[in-house]
């Protein structure tokens, strides 16, 4: 296996540990049922990415999956090859160059993929996001605000999809802006986008969790999601929907500690319908780059209120994992989550009780367990299992 992973010493940079030992760390993430949770935990029980991997089948085996077997070493120096022919640069937690925002999540990517100008990352950045099918009045309001946050120093943090994303980016081209993307940073999603996306290479940032070559799907978005609010200092919702991807991202923002901002909107007009419920939930109201910049200087009290959490978090810090769960700890926990779910949606208050569990504990695992596609959440607050 070192021999084999020798080869592929393309992601190692400065203050990282060697190429070999990030190349085997990148195949621990590539495996099946690693979410970045697990990641950290195993690379805090094990001193040596070999080790960890080499425990792999056993987690598997404790947590009822027999045969297991880690991602093989071609697929990830495929993705690594893929990678080169990109320009597209691997940036593990350790580096430091990584996003010190990023890091301190609970859920922080282990690795991503960028393509573009890295020194963005150092940078006071604000996410400005929104919905697909914005009004005209609604792209003009994003353009503003990203041209005077830009004036003002800030690197503005988007998605990348139509609509709002777009306004956002094109506008802070100049001054500076970063897409989170849901797929790979070498596809182009939307392809209407295709041109911007060029741009962005060349005079912004692109950056990801997946791997060269995804294709996105439903399920990566809300992932990306949080690495769009972890990444600024606030999150900026122009035009969203009662039920859309601005609100999760904004759901986001407030677990991570961020301030959100809402831009209102007409009463009648269902593109702001989610905009106003946040402002009437105590979100902070602005309506130009200006305001937002005084709303940053002059914090209100959080805005508990609208946080989607059961177990309040007053100070609006990121939860920590609780140290004492090993990664055979968190297998057992998924299993008894799965045992209660079924194709049939249930509440999660009522999952929560049947359970009768630690609130943190099972919401923790839910996330993980969400963004590794093994359960979905729907509309109301349900989940079902995949």
């Amino acid at each position: 296996m070192s021999g084999q992973n020798q080869a592929a010493t393309s992601p190692a940079s400065p203050g990282t540990p060697a190429g070999a030992e990030v190349f085997t760390w990148l195949q621990i993430m590539r495996s099946r049922r690693i979410g970045p949770r697990t990641f950290h935990r195993l690379r805090a029980e094990h001193d040596s990415a070999a080790s960890a991997l080499a425990a792999l089948p056993q987690i598997a085996a404790a947590a009822g999956v027999n045969d297991y077997a880690p991602c093989p070493v071609d697929v990830v120096k495929r993705e690594c090859a893929a990678a080169r022919v990109a320009g597209a640069r691997l940036l593990f937690i350790a580096d430091p160059r990584y996003p010190s925002a990023l890091r301190d999540l609970p859920d922080a990517p282990p690795f991503l993929w960028a393509q573009g100008d890295l020194s963005l990352l150092t940078r006071p950045a604000i996410a400005l996001v929104g919905a697909r099918n914005a009004s005209a009045l609604g792209r003009r309001t994003a353009s503003a605000m990203a041209q005077e946050l830009g004036a003002a120093g800030h690197v503005v943090v988007s998605g990348l999809a139509r609509g709002i994303d777009a306004a956002a980016h094109r506008a802070a081209l100049d001054s500076g802006t970063i897409a989170v993307v849901a797929g790979g940073v070498d596809i182009d999603y939307p392809a209407e986008n295709a041109n911007l996306a060029a741009d962005i290479r060349t005079r912004g940032l692109i950056l990801s969790e997946q791997p060269m070559g995804m294709h996105p799907r439903a399920r990566h978005f809300p992932a990306r999601n949080r690495l769009i609010s972890g990444l600024g200092a606030a999150v900026v919702v122009v035009e969203a929907a009662a039920k859309s991807g601005s609100l999760i991202t904004a759901e986001n923002a407030l677990a991570q500690g961020r301030e959100v901002l809402v831009v209102p909107g007409h009463p009648f007009d269902g593109r702001a319908a989610g905009c106003n419920m946040l402002i009437r939930d105590g979100a902070t109201l602005v309506r130009s780059g200006e305001d937002v910049i005084e709303a940053l200087q002059n914090p209100l009290a959080p805005a508990s209120a609208i946080a989607p959490d059961p177990d309040p978090n007053p100070k609006g810090r990121a939860l920590p994992e609780v140290p004492s769960t090993t990664a055979r700890d968190l297998a057992q926990l998924h299993r008894k989550i799965l045992s209660h779910l079924g194709p049939s949606p249930i509440a999660e208050d009522q999952l929560l009780r049947d359970l009768n569990l630690p609130t943190r504990e099972v919401t923790a695992a839910l996330v993980d367990m969400e963004l590794n596609g093994q359960i979905a959440r729907r509309a109301g607050g349900l989940l079902s299992r995949n």
